[in-house]
């Protein structure tokens, strides 16, 4: 998967994340890019683990996989912010 691919899987992904768990994050679009992308090798890591493959082609179950992976940084981030 190329680099556009990888930025507009993250796009969509930290979108949908965003949209899913919404709350005041700093940053803009370009952190919203950012996360999807971490939580699409976040996703893809866990997905390969599961023995699902890798995250190798814009797909249904990919963006699903970059979506949850995207969720769980953006948890995190949130509950290390509040200390």
């Amino acid at each position: 998967m190329g680099i556009l691919s990888w930025i507009l899987l993250g796009l969509v992904a930290g979108a949908i994340a965003k949209a899913i768990h919404p709350g005041k994050d700093p940053g803009g679009w370009l952190i919203t890019i950012l996360v999807g992308i971490a939580g699409a090798f976040v996703g893809g890591f866990i997905g390969s683990l599961l023995g699902w493959g890798p995250l190798d082609k814009f797909s249904l179950p990919n963006i699903l996989l970059a979506t949850g992976g995207a969720l769980l940084i953006l948890f995190l981030y949130r509950k290390m912010k509040k200390r």
